[in-house]
């Protein structure tokens, strides 16, 4: 195991959120909040019933605006702010919160609820409104090609050769608030751990890869992420 502790890898999901009060949508029976997955998490769905697709994140762009970052985002935020290192946030999180809270070093895995895909010239687009009206492209000017810039299931998540590389050189991975039952990003702990690095896990309930963590830690994110984040500051 490496001593030093230099370069920081930090994975978020659902659950860092959940405590703003933003949705983890996957329900009893496997439903989105009433959806199969299948109906509006593919490609397959979004070609079979584009309206319905783009509604669905319609009504999940717009309840941004009544959730705002909790004390965990605060405390990664600080963290990015102050360390004098290397620092990859990684989340799996669509939201903006990470965002909102100030951090920077920062990298959306599986999209942004923010953001617009082009199908027609392949561009990417900050994009706050609905697309539902199926308004212009920022870029091109085509009607009826933006789609939500979401990983949906059967896409390859964004970014992995950076987060890939930042994992092999990391002296820390962190997780926060992951089930550990969604690849890639339930591997990261594998490859950090092959490496070298320390791992630690902070989540509510143990996860499915709980057992492959040197350490984990069980609580709401909003007290253990700003503890673990005050005593890496204070140790540094």
């Amino acid at each position: 195991m490496k001593d030093r502790l230099e370069r920081i890898v930090i994975l978020t999901g659902a659950g860092i959120s959940a405590e703003s009060g933003v949705a983890t949508f996957r329900g009893p029976g496997g439903l989105w909040e009433g959806h199969r997955v299948e109906d509006v998490a593919t490609p397959e769905a979004f070609r079979h019933d584009p309206a319905l697709v783009q509604r669905f994140y319609d009504l999940r762009r717009a309840a941004l605006g009544t959730v705002a970052p909790n004390p965990a985002h605060m405390a990664l935020a600080r963290l990015d702010a102050e360390w004098p290192g290397e620092l990859l946030l990684v989340t799996q999180n669509v939201d903006d919160l990470h965002e909102r809270a100030g951090s920077r070093r920062l990298l959306h895995m599986h999209g942004a609820l923010k953001s617009a895909w082009c199908l027609a010239c392949d561009g990417r687009f900050p994009h706050a409104g609905p697309l539902a009206g199926w308004p212009p492209c920022p870029g091109c000017g085509a009607r009826g090609r933006l789609r939500p810039d979401i990983v949906w299931f059967g896409e390859m998540p964004y970014h992995m050769p950076r987060i890939h590389d930042a994992l092999l050189m990391a002296d820390l991975f962190v997780s926060i608030g992951t089930s550990g039952n969604v690849y890639p990003a339930a591997g990261f702990v594998d490859i950090a751990r092959e490496s070298g690095a320390r791992t630690l896990e902070l989540n509510l309930d143990p996860s499915m890869t709980s057992d492959r963590f040197a350490e984990s830690r069980l609580g709401p994110a909003g007290s253990l992420v700003p503890e673990f984040v005050e005593d890496l500051l204070r140790r540094r």
